[in-house]
């Protein structure tokens, strides 16, 4: 069996993985590969391919995202609707998320944020410490990257609710599930860590009038996709000092262009869509491991449902 490998960054890091992984599979790269070969290649392993990818790929029995993230795969023209489409579960990301939204919530708890004005105005002034218990952290989106963050928090006593579409139970979390609990979820959240991923329906999720549900002074972790919230209302409410602090890491438009507000602002971090990376060791292996599954008729980890986004 032969895979197809479509990436536009490096490819070398992947190919000397999947040779190690799997030396029994030939493994062709798009670009350099001849129409005839293209037709018999059943797999594709693909990041954010190009348009006229698929249209050759006439064999083709799985589609496999080489990332968390399929807002780009499904946004793609030419994406074939028979064929499964399956992503990275975790790949390494989750402990990396984990490490991110910790940083950011100890960033806004141990109150840094309002050091750095501080200093940058030459003020010595203790702004004294937080109970933990006083800080209380809401999850936007209950995926499988929330649950470790989650873990990450648990120890430091800060009072932990979590929102997702259709309900579920996580110990030590209190959940809300559904559009009409959302205000209630955010009206209970000092820090909001916005983890879910970008749909039909939860692209604009976080709008001006749904921000408002905030309570007065609160903090916005964004590790998920720009288009979530309504950056313009955001800037505004960071501008009045209703919203605190905001560690962004993704933005409706990437990269984010130099004269944006967000870049100087005093209450936003910017990162370059940094938060996590997947591990091609581990995304291959799980890729691999669902070749094998779909080979012998068994469920594979990951498939994507078209309808719902994710």
């Amino acid at each position: 069996m032969t895979l197809l490998l479509a990436t536009p960054g490096a490819a070398e890091p992947w190919l000397k993985i999947l040779r190690a992984e799997a030396p029994d599979r030939a493994v062709h790269l798009w670009g350099q590969t001849d129409a005839q070969t293209l037709a018999t290649i059943p797999y594709a392993l693909v990041w954010k391919p190009p348009a006229d990818l698929f249209a050759p790929l006439t064999g083709l029995k799985a589609i496999f995202n080489l990332g968390a993230g399929v807002d780009a795969l499904l946004a793609n023209p030419g994406l074939p609707k028979h064929v499964p489409l399956v992503r990275i579960v975790d790949g390494g990301m989750a402990a990396q998320m984990a490490e991110y939204a910790l940083y950011g919530v100890l960033h806004v708890h141990r109150r840094f944020d309002l050091l750095a004005q501080q200093q940058a105005a030459s003020v010595w002034n203790d702004p004294g410490i937080c109970d933990p218990a006083e800080t209380r952290v809401g999850i936007l989106g209950l995926g499988a990257l929330a649950q470790g963050v989650i873990e990450k928090l648990q120890p430091f006593g800060f009072p932990l609710s979590g929102w997702s579409r259709s309900p579920r139970s996580v110990p030590g979390v209190t959940t809300y599930a559904g559009l009409d609990s959302l205000p209630a979820f955010l009206a209970g959240c000092d820090v909001l860590i916005v983890l879910l991923p970008l749909t039909a329906e939860t692209e604009g999720l976080l709008s001006d009038a749904r921000l408002a549900h905030l309570p007065p002074g609160a903090s916005v972790i964004n590790l998920a996709r720009g288009a979530l919230i309504d950056e313009a209302a955001l800037l505004a409410r960071l501008d009045s000092g209703t919203i605190r602090f905001a560690l962004l890491d993704v933005f409706r438009q990437e990269p984010l262009p130099g004269d944006h507000p967000f870049w100087r602002h005093p209450r936003v971090r910017v990162t370059p869509h940094t938060s996590a990376a997947t591990l091609p060791r581990e995304a291959i292996q799980q890729i691999l491991g669902n070749i094998a599954a779909f080979e012998r008729g068994a469920p594979m980890q990951g498939v994507i449902d078209p309808t719902r986004g994710y």
